[in-house]
Order: structure tokens, then sequence, then C-alpha cells
């Protein structure tokens, strides 16, 4: 599994595959930059004009409503529509779910056009399931065990890759479970980590049809450069550095020796 995990990383280098974002304002530096220090190609694009011509030449796609307004929820509407049409992979961020009536009613438009991963956090995955759960802003109140079943149910429901992230990252699809055990307690002190994770879930599924595989990868390797980059740093500003660092830099040693898996069949 370790070696697969490494091709696909070396394999994203070798493609570039272009990512279309519609995602949150307050992150899009750091996710651009992550993605184009893992080797995609991120665009930025929200304009109603142009999305749907966006969506159709990229790779794949993530949508995150983490700054919603009305317009940006068109977009995402008209984008995640072209993406279910032309059978290119998405991947559903549901930032603050359960958090205001406005959001989970976005979420289940989305829900209906089908994402192939759906990562969030652990109070996110419960509201989505269950659409009553506690969250402080965006942040989880629960700890990503306890969202299991949610995730189950919601994979049951859309027949997608469920990744449940925390300081334990979870990946679960209708046979198997995996979790994933690295990370440093820093990447809570930086916003946008989900994020960023989200947007390297849809890198990998710009490289393979198997989006339990390709969200593995992505998981594991943020997992594993936060471990490396927040040995390197002294506060969370000189850790988002050295990050994008550990991300262009990353070695197959590096990564095969400092990840930390467990499958559950």
């Amino acid at each position: 599994m370790k070696e697969q995990l490494w091709k696909n990383i070396l394999l994203l280098k070798e493609k570039s595959p272009l990512i279309h974002n519609i995602t949150n304002y307050v992150v899009m530096n750091n996710t651009a930059n992550a993605l184009l220090a893992s080797g995609a190609s991120p665009v930025m694009a929200h304009a109603q004009a142009e999305v749907e011509n966006m969506c159709s030449i990229a790779q794949a796609v993530v949508i995150n409503i983490g700054t919603l307004d009305e317009y940006w929820v068109e977009s995402m509407l008209k984008t995640a529509r072209v993406a279910q049409q032309n059978k290119i992979p998405w991947v559903l961020d549901p930032v603050g779910a359960g958090a205001t009536t406005y959001r989970n009613k976005v979420l289940s438009e989305l829900l209906a056009l089908s994402p192939q991963v759906i990562r969030g956090n652990a109070s996110e995955i419960i509201a989505l399931a269950t659409q009553n759960t506690s969250t402080k802003g965006v942040d989880s109140t629960a700890e990503s065990n306890q969202a299991i079943a949610a995730a189950k149910q919601l994979v049951k429901m859309y027949a997608c890759t469920v990744c449940i992230s925390g300081a334990t990252d979870i990946i679960i699809n209708e046979s198997t479970q995996i979790q994933l055990d690295n990370g440093d307690p820093i990447m809570e002190k930086v916003t946008g980590m989900g994020c960023t994770a989200s947007a390297l879930t849809a890198a990998f599924c710009g490289i393979t049809s198997n989006y339990f595989i390709a969200t593995t990868t992505a998981m594991a390797l943020l997992g594993v450069a936060g471990s490396l980059a927040a040995k390197k740093s002294q506060g969370p500003g000189s850790f988002q550095v050295h990050l994008l660092d550990v991300l262009y830099t990353i070695t197959e040693k590096e990564f095969i020796n400092n990840l930390q898996l467990t499958t559950y069949e």
C-alpha cells in the first residue's frame, strides 16, 4: 500500500493535472501553493460566465463552501453539474456543515450532484449524515472515530468515498477503512489545513479513478509532510513555509518511513 501511494505522489508531479478550485477566499493562496508544491496545476475560478468551461477542461474539481454567498453558490452548482455530466471527479468540502440552515440547504443541493469524495472534520461529517450536531464555527467538536458511523451512512447514501480528518484521519468506502496517524498539533493553528487536504484530494483524483486510494494518498502526503515540517518549525508562521518546502522535496524514504497507516477490511 505504501509503495502504491508513493507511486501516486510521483505520478502527480509527472502529469500535473489541472484542478479547478471553487474555494473560500480565506485559503486560496494556501491551497494554490500546496497544489503547486505537490505537482498539480491549480486554477481558482468562480465567475459564473466561465466556471462551466473551466470545469470541462479540468481533470478534477474541489468545491469548498467555507465563505458562502448566493453568487458563489450558483457557481458551485453550475460547476458540479458539469462535473457530473462529464464524469469529472469532484470533491466536496462541507465547511461548517450544521452551523446554519442556509449552509445545510446548499450542501443538500451539492450532494445531489454526486461528489466522488466528501472530506470534512468529524462534526461536519456527522452533520451531513444526521442534520443534527454542534459545531464551533467551522471547527470540529467531535473526534474522528465518533464520526465513523455517519461516514459509513454517507458512503451508502451517495456511493462515494468519505474522509474524516482530524488528529487521526479516517478514509472509508463501501468495503475498506484506512486510518492515518500522522500530522502534528501545530496544524490546528494554521487556517486552511483541511481545505488544503481537500484540494490535494482533488489533485490525486485527477490522476487515478480509484478515488479511495486518491484520498488516502492525499491525506497520507499531507500528514507526513505536516509531521516533517513541524520538526523544523518554531510556530505556525514558519510551519506554513516548511510545509510547502516538504511537499515539494519529500523523498520516498521520508514518506515510507514516517507513514503510519492501518487498514481495516
